[in-house]
């Protein structure tokens, strides 16, 4: 009961059904139970739909209409609606059945699939359930019966057999032929069962009531919809129920030479006409084959001339053309390609098939100029050919007519599996005949013109029915233009006739009536209906019945054997006709392995397995099993295997997760099959005292109390929760099955020694058993050994009147034994007593044993114990939730992350735990085993490395524990997964893998909550997309030894020291991306902190850490520069102009969101003049807005410097010219501008590194000059300015410009607010006005002004959208809209934005920093910002695209909304299947995966959270 809450059947049950844009899963199955729920939810590609679902399952209060849908309501899992991929629309599975859904949007059905619900069977007096995997079912043929006041006694031995079930072939009247399924009035008892009164319906229906009340057995029959007994007396009246030559007149040819074939029996049985050939009237060589093909082609065929059905008359189409000719006129228009063809007779005449004369005319009178000699000459010549052609075609079906002919009578005279008749007369014919003929025997002539002479008698000739090997099961053979029947296709059963229904109800009243009264009297007699020629069944008639049937049973279990050799066929049938189970048929296995596999395949899952969420992904199911081990229409197993196969064959099947049947006769041992047509004796009666004479049957008789035990223990194992099955193939014949409860952890182990064929005895490896074997429930094997099977069958005699078996057959079976008491085996206890050794000591073909096993006591004690942690962990308040609700987000970083590299940075000596055979996980914390344990868990892979090594030791688990004890912060979670673990190491090693995922992941999603709880509502109420992403600040912002922020003032309050060192402040830094900067100085980039810092810390609530960083950067100011690289302040590198920008920015994000306090605060300058050392914490302290100040003016000064140590060790590829560093602001228009052909400033900074292809010192993409991002940033910085000062939030008005002459002027934020302003659109856009030869693209804003090379201000990149974001105001609206259209036509990837313009001569979208060749283009990653697809400005357009479309309407809006959700789901996705939790740094062209790329990057993750944050009011 402690696990009642991880086990799937004790919450309720939610099934997730993703819907897929244009898919329609006729073929895909799932399989679902009543009082579950279905989730329909969006897939990725329906996002920005607005889609409507229906299904036509109703209500739970109104009856099914399969023609009725329900539309579903939406539903929200989060208070966020910002992601419509977390919305749902539920459904209660109240009915069982066969239910549809389909899904619409824009009007249109965009989807569809089908889902059934397994019906409740229940039985005995309290109506408890009898699970679907606990059936045993038995088949019984109701004529074998005998008087119906018997049938007690002879079911009985279906009862004390062990059976649950009984299937009764039909009970209806049977036709001539006595067949169980030759059924002549589906209307009426058979009267055989009738003794001194008849038998009613009602009769029945008592005594299966009587069975289900007080043998707790249900009885199921078949219904055969497709076929009835030829000479039933309704089809006289109603003869058009039937394919007969007046309603399907294409079958007129066929039935032509089916009474040829019929006359030449009847010319060979007088001896006359071919007497030559067959003087006695028999075949019976290979040599009377070929002489009756001779006969048929030379001799028979051409004389029926059966081409004229398709040909045309040519003198009377030719009096019809001269006629057409005479009104013809000419109209100048001739249509050239028309050409005739014939056109098929619909009445199937001789010679009556006719051409389109208007078209002949056209064709050949006026394409000959009107020459009517000439076209008459044309049109017969065509008319001829056309007739040939028909003719070779009617020719070559009737040569595989011929084949087919002579197959049929091979197997029926020749072959050694047939039945060998070889003397040919009118009982015995070629062939069996394919229509139903009712009219004396004449000639095939004199019958040809009395049938289709006259449409009483072409009513009356009607198709059989029969199979055709290889068919579609979805096409009607016998419909037209098939030519089953013409091709003798057909193995045809010629007492019964083939039932023509139509399309609808309204082509065939009477028998769409006489069929639904018939089913629903089945139903409300039986509890299930076996559908008879399933597969060949129209399968709109069948759900037309079945919809009938559940009218009367909702709950009726509804089965078939199908044929059609492919399951996504089967699972169409299953899904249209809800049918609960499919017959398998164990004897198709050819040896012990194969039966293994179909043992294992049938059902259950492996043992161990992990245990599902009870909300979960709905997965494709298999169609259930009711496994047979023998049909009743298989031959015995004694005849088809040997005699000692019939026990260990029925007892594997028997350990089936699944349904399973048998055969009456086979417990018995029946060494023959019980012919459904043929059979006339009675089955035995039961008696205990096993009465003497052949009337009786007893527990003694045959297998039946081996099939009894093993009937109980199959109903024993489906009703306590056997679940999860092992098959493991012992020996050659030796297989071994354990059936396992994962909540008991008990299992039973069937062994048994198959014998296909007759075999001696083979010794058989011992079996090592893990825990205590308790008992043996069954042990059985065969008295004797030396006997063959043929030596029992020779002495088996045939009862006459009753259904025998061979009765000398004895097993020696013992029940309930102690293990020391087998005869069959011994079993030896190991030392620790934690397994046991099988060793067989006498165990022949034909034995089995059965094992009940348990867990050691001491495993069982530690299962309770694990459990107990494992349902306490189900709680939200237990101890670990206590502890986890106190740690803060540095804290949650090392529980739950740190890469390798961060790891190793500590000084523990601990890395990332390698798996072998397969990778270093992600992530030494607990997310590293987490994500992918996800994966492992979903799709069950039992085999996974990772499973392996848990099974092999304990290695995972205590890396896992001591790792968090190692750190102060962490201990107390380390010393709870230290606890469980040790609880965990006690168990048998298969069961850990279960287990360790379940502490895992329930431990993780808490973990993550807490993350989420330490955030702002936004993301803590958000969608799961913006959960997603938010985890990027956990992963990415931590304390890294060796990668510290330089100390930030100690007046600045809530700053303390680490728990580990006291020289550390306890300040989280952000990686730029992991695991390339995870640690050392090239963790903390200037500009990749200051980009990511809105998304990961402004957006998700961590002021503090923001405020920490913004004090710590602005502490190492130096020439009015922020660092590029920090270095902790002590190596920073000042090489960069945009990273000051972008802390600028990040401070009035601040400032907008929790005040203007921060400009107050004290900063700790390290250099407080640009050529200091390095000065003490608290030495030199200025307000931050002194710093912002000094920045602001510095830029206007003018910066110019030479990197301090300039050279190969700070920067091996960089030529001397590159290490001066020069920025300012153009006087004229405000801009601010800096760099040089020689250096990189801005995030475009790959520096050129190949010798070999001469770029070393060269960069890539200097974007010198003026870059759009920086003039952007930089508006909106004045802007800002000016706004804080007017309202005194800021002390200065502006900055001091010198001029030529030596006098200083103001220029105030104002001023330079309207001077960029001004100037912006003039020298940015490029429009129709843009004269320049070196436009490459117009309607789009430039990427730079005044570059060194001035073609690359005119490149096309996406920076201008950052621009946009920051300073929006500098943009014409319509410019804007459009320029972003084109990056989204131009640029725009699956995931990122390419760099550069794919129409550019210097574009190339594949980035490999390890490319060694001369290639210039992309030696050693040149072209890293040349095309490959980066993230972080993907957020920038889709924010830019959305404030725009805001500006331009509300129609705009609606469609960059739905674009954005759509675009985004790549994003999603990605976020799902990666193992790192994260969005990359870039991808290669068209998004395929770049190796050299970051899995997870600060800014990829926070611009789209900045994205989302713009449209949470949307």
């Amino acid at each position: 009961s402690s696990m009642a809450s991880t086990s799937n059947n004790s919450v309720d049950q939610i099934r997730i059904l993703k819907l897929v844009d244009g898919k329609h899963c006729e073929n895909t199955l799932y399989r679902l139970q009543k009082g579950w729920t279905i989730r329909f939810m969006l897939g990725p590609d329906l996002a920005s739909q607005k889609v409507t679902v229906y299904t036509n399952i109703p209500p739970s209060e109104q009856p099914f209409k399969r023609t009725v849908y329900y539309p579903l309501s939406w539903e929200l899992l989060t208070k966020s609606g910002i992601n419509s991929l977390d919305a749902y629309a539920p459904v209660k599975l109240s009915h069982s059945g066969a239910f549809q859904y389909y899904f619409t949007y824009n009007d249109k059905k965009a989807g569809s699939g089908y889902f059934i619900v397994d019906p409740t069977l229940c039985i005995g007096m309290d109506n408890h359930v009898l699970p679907l995997d606990a059936v045993c079912m038995q088949t019984l043929l109701p004529k074998s019966l005998g008087q119906f006041c018997d049938w007690k006694d002879r079911l009985l031995v279906a009862k004390e057999s062990g059976y649950n079930v009984l299937h009764f072939t039909p009970i209806q009247k049977l036709g001539c032929s006595n067949s169980s399924y030759s059924v002549s009035d589906q209307m009426a008892v058979n009267p055989s069962f009738y003794s001194s009164v008849p038998v009613t319906f009602n009769d029945v229906e008592n005594l299966v009531e009587e069975i289900r009340r007080d043998w707790e057995m249900l009885s199921v029959t078949d219904v055969v919809w497709n076929h009835t007994d030829k000479h039933s007396s309704w089809l006289k009246t109603y003869p058009e129920s039937a394919y007969n030559l007046h309603n399907s007149p294409y079958l007129r040819p066929a039935y032509i030479l089916d009474r040829a074939i019929f006359h030449l029996t009847l010319d060979i049985e007088k001896g006359k006409k071919y007497a030559s050939y067959f003087p006695l009237s028999i075949i019976e060589t290979e040599k009377d084959l070929e002489s009756l093909k001779v006969i048929l082609l030379k001799n028979v065929l051409p004389g029926l001339k059966l081409w004229e059905f398709y040909q045309v008359d040519v003198p009377k189409q030719v009096e019809h053309f001269t006629q057409a000719v005479k009104s013809f006129k000419q109209n100048g228009n001739v249509t050239k390609d028309v050409k005739i063809k014939i056109i098929q007779d619909p009445n199937f005449n001789r010679l009556q098939c006719s051409v389109d004369i208007q078209a002949a005319v056209e064709q050949f009178y006026a394409g000959s100029d009107c020459d009517l000699d000439r076209a008459v000459s044309s049109f017969v010549s065509t008319l001829e050919w056309l007739n040939r052609v028909k003719k070779e075609t009617v020719m070559s079906d009737l040569f595989s007519a011929v084949n087919n002919i002579i197959a049929g009578v091979r197997y029926e005279r020749l072959a050694a599996d047939g039945p060998k008749v070889v003397l040919l007369n009118k009982q015995h014919p070629l062939t069996t005949m394919y229509f139903h003929h009712q009219f004396e025997d004449s000639t095939v002539d004199e019958e040809e013109q009395f049938v289709f002479g006259d449409t009483k008698n072409s009513k009356f000739i009607m198709a059989h029915n029969g199979w055709v090997m290889g068919a579609n099961a979805l096409e009607n053979f016998a419909e037209y233009p098939g030519k089953v029947y013409f091709r003798r296709e057909l193995v045809c059963w010629g007492d019964i006739v083939k039932l023509r229904y139509g399309s609808s109800p309204s082509d065939c009243p009477p028998l769409w009536e006489r069929m639904k009264q018939y089913t629903e009297m089945t139903a409300r007699i039986f509890h299930g209906i076996r559908i008879d020629n399933c597969h060949s069944t129209p399968i709109h008639v069948a759900e037309y019945m079945l919809d009938a049937a559940r009218k009367i049973r909702p709950d009726v279990y509804v089965f078939a054997e199908l044929f059609t050799g492919s399951e996504e066929v089967d699972n169409i049938f299953v899904n249209r006709l809800g049918l609960t189970s499919l017959i398998r048929e164990a004897l198709n296995a050819w040896d012990a392995h194969e039966l293994g596999r179909l043992v294992y395949t049938y059902g259950g899952e492996a043992i161990s397995s992990f245990i599902q969420p009870a909300t979960q992904i709905l997965q494709p199911s298999r169609a259930h099993a009711l496994f047979y081990d023998i049909t009743h229409d298989n031959e015995s197993v004694i005849v088809k295997r040997s005699i000692r196969d019939v026990l260990p064959f029925s007892a594997l099947v028997s350990m089936s997760c699944c349904a399973i049947g048998s055969n009456r006769g086979h417990d018995e041992m029946t060494p023959h099959h019980i012919n459904v047509v043929n059979e006339k004796r009675k089955y035995r009666k039961w008696n205990s005292a096993l009465n003497s004479g052949s009337e009786f049957v007893g527990i003694k008789s045959g297998m039946i109390q081996g099939k009894h035990l093993l009937n109980v223990l199959h109903q024993t194992m489906a009703m306590n929760g056997f679940t999860q099955i092992f098959v493991d193939q012992r020996t050659q014949d030796v297989v071994a099955v354990t059936r396992h409860n994962p909540q008991t952890h008990y299992s039973y182990i069937l062994v048994g020694n198959t014998s296909f064929s007759d075999s001696k005895m083979k010794p058989v490896p011992p079996m090592l058993v893990e825990g205590s074997i308790m008992g043996i429930p069954l042990e059985a094997k065969p008295s004797e050994t030396e006997q063959s099977t043929q030596d029992y069958l020779k002495g088996f005699t045939k009862d006459k009147q009753f259904i025998n078996g061979i009765d000398n057959y004895n097993l020696v079976v013992d029940t309930d034994i102690a293990a020391s008491n087998s005869t069959c085996c011994k079993i030896l206890e190991s030392e620790d007593k934690s397994s046991q050794t099988v060793h067989f000591t006498h165990f022949p073909p034909g034995s089995i044993v059965v094992l009940r096993v348990k867990v050691t006591e001491t495993v069982n004690k530690s299962i309770s114990d694990i459990r107990e942690t494992i349902a306490s962990l189900h709680n939200s308040n237990t101890h670990f939730d206590k502890l986890v609700s106190k740690l803060n987000l540095r804290t949650l970083n090392r529980v739950l992350f740190r890469c390798n590299e961060e790891e190793m940075s500590d000084g523990f000596g601990i890395s990332a735990y390698q798996i072998p055979s397969w990778q270093k996980l992600c992530y030494c914390g607990i997310a590293g085993i987490a994500i992918p344990l996800k994966k492992i868990s979903f799709s069950n892979d039992l085999g996974h490395p990772i499973c392996s090594n848990l099974r092999e030791g304990n290695w995972l688990m205590d890396y896992i524990s001591s790792r968090l004890l190692k750190h102060p912060d962490t201990k107390d979670v380390g010393n709870l997964y230290a606890d469980w673990f040790s609880i965990l190491q006690k168990l048998p090693r298969y069961l850990i893998p279960m287990y360790f995922e379940l502490i895992i992941s329930l431990t993780y999603q808490k973990l993550l909550h807490a993350c989420w709880k330490n955030m702002s509502s936004f993301v803590a109420e958000g969608s799961s997309f913006v959960k997603s992403l938010s985890l990027g600040t956990v992963a990415l912002c931590g304390v890294v030894k060796g990668a510290a922020l330089p100390r930030v003032h100690p007046d600045v309050p809530g700053v303390c020291s680490t728990s580990v060192d006291k020289d550390v402040q306890d300040c989280s830094s952000i990686s730029a991306g992991l695991p390339h900067f995870s640690s050392g100085v090239m963790r903390c980039w200037g500009r990749d902190t200051f980009i990511a810092m809105h998304g990961l810390q402004l957006v998700t609530g961590q002021y503090d850490d923001a405020r920490n960083i913004i004090l710590s950067f602005a502490g190492c100011l130096r020439h009015g520069l922020i660092p590029n690289l920090l270095g902790e302040g002590k190596i920073s590198r000042y090489n960069c102009r945009d990273a000051v920008w972008f802390w600028l920015q990040c401070i009035q994000d601040y400032c907008e969101a929790k005040g203007f306090e921060l400009l107050g605060m004290p900063v700790a300058r390290i250099f407080p003049e640009h050529d200091s050392e390095p000065t003490p914490v608290g030495a030199k302290s200025q307000p931050l807005s002194d710093i912002i100040q000094e920045a602001m003016q510095r830029h206007v000064d003018g910066i110019s410097f030479r990197e301090r140590n300039a050279g190969s060790g700070i920067d091996s590829n960089m030529s001397d010219e590159g290490f001066l560093v020069e920025v300012g602001v153009d006087k004229t228009t405000g801009f601010v501008f800096g760099g040089s052909k020689f250096n990189c400033g801005t995030w475009c900074d790959k520096m050129g590194e190949s010798e070999k292809a001469g770029t070393r010192g060269v960069p890539a993409t200097p974007r010198d000059g003026s870059a759009v991002e920086l003039v952007g940033l930089c508006k909106s910085t004045v802007r800002w300015l000016e706004a804080a000062h007017n309202s005194g939030k800021y002390a200065y008005d502006g900055v001091f410009i010198k001029t030529c002459d030596g006098s200083v002027n103001k220029l105030t934020w104002a001023k330079w607010n309207e001077q960029i302003a001004k100037n912006f659109e003039k020298y940015f856009y490029v429009g129709d006005e843009d004269t320049s030869h070196l436009v490459h693209k117009r309607y789009i804003y430039k990427d730079t002004h005044g570059a060194s090379y001035s073609w690359c201000d005119y490149q096309l990149r996406p920076n201008f959208p950052i621009a946009m974001v920051y300073a929006p105001e500098l943009f014409d609206a319509e410019h804007a809209w459009k320029a972003l259209q084109i990056i989204q036509d131009k640029l725009l990837g699956p995931l990122g934005v390419k760099t550069l313009d794919p129409d550019d001569m210097q574009y190339r979208g594949d980035y490999d920093n390890s490319n060694d060749s001369d290639d210039k283009s992309i030696a050693k990653g040149f072209n890293y910002h040349q095309g490959p697809e980066w993230l972080w400005p993907v957020g920038y357009f889709l924010r830019a695209k959305l404030y725009f479309a805001k500006k331009l309407g509300s129609k705009k809006l609606e469609e960059t909304i739905r674009f954005i959700r759509s675009y985004t789901v790549n994003h999603q996705l990605h976020l799902e299947n990666s193992q790192w939790c994260g969005l990359p740094e870039l991808t290669n062209s068209n998004g395929s995966h770049c190796h050299d790329s970051c899995p997870i990057q600060a800014w990829s993750h926070a611009t789209l959270l900045d994205l989302l944050y713009d449209m949470k009011d949307l």
